[in-house]
């Protein structure tokens, strides 16, 4: 079973979901406001007139959960909020703003943008106060994707997929590091080979590298 992850542009670090969620809300607002002043009185019984600015927003809110009896017992935190302390951190402004991902799952999703909220429940709390348990509810809000770089001729030069791990796909920031030389180009590479989702190529597979 894929697992959902949320890949970080700027460092090309993938943050895995322990547990898909059952269900996805996408929720679509229109670039619609309002045209009336707060407190202005239109008229009994009459719908306010809109503004229509253009633009809108879309917005993804997904339910996950976190339980570190569900991790191996070679890597089980006692915190749980170790597992979920990652995603916490993609909410952070660390340098002004929040950092800009990719939620991937599958061959479904592969879209682009920020973490604006997360909120946790935390449960099944032990004797000394540390919890085992978490119900993170999260929302993500799509952001414009960046340019996708020209294609360039392909050249001699290619380099050979390699796995994360026994369930793992390929780690696109480990190729990118190897074959460019900066693991945030990632997005160059996979583009370069025509690859919409990175996590669909298996290990042993041999990728172009872009001149």
């Amino acid at each position: 079973m894929e697992r959902i992850a949320f890949l970080v542009d700027a460092t090309g670090e993938r943050v895995d979901c322990l547990v898909n969620p059952e269900t996805l809300v996408v929720r679509r607002l229109a670039g619609v406001r309002p045209a009336a002043l707060p407190g202005a009185v239109l008229g009994s019984g009459e719908d306010d007139e809109l503004l229509f600015t253009g633009g809108g927003r879309t917005e993804l809110v997904m339910d996950l959960l976190f339980d570190v009896d569900l991790v191996e017992p070679a890597h089980r935190p006692d915190d749980v909020r170790t597992l979920t302390g990652r995603l916490w951190r993609l909410a952070e402004n660390g340098d002004g703003r929040p950092p800009l991902v990719r939620l991937v799952w599958g061959k479904a999703w592969n879209l682009p943008g920020v973490v604006v909220s997360v909120a946790e429940r935390l449960d099944a709390v032990d004797a000394s106060g540390t919890p085992r348990r978490s119900w993170l509810r999260l929302k993500l809000v799509r952001v414009r994707d960046e340019a996708e770089p020209t294609k360039t001729r392909t050249t001699e030069s290619a380099v050979q997929a390699t796995g994360g791990g026994s369930d793992a796909g390929v780690r696109f920031d480990v190729l990118a590091a190897e074959a460019l030389g900066d693991p945030t180009q990632w997005r160059e590479l996979a583009h370069h080979n025509d690859i919409a989702n990175p996590l669909d190529v298996r290990p042993g597979a041999v990728l172009a590298v872009p001149s």
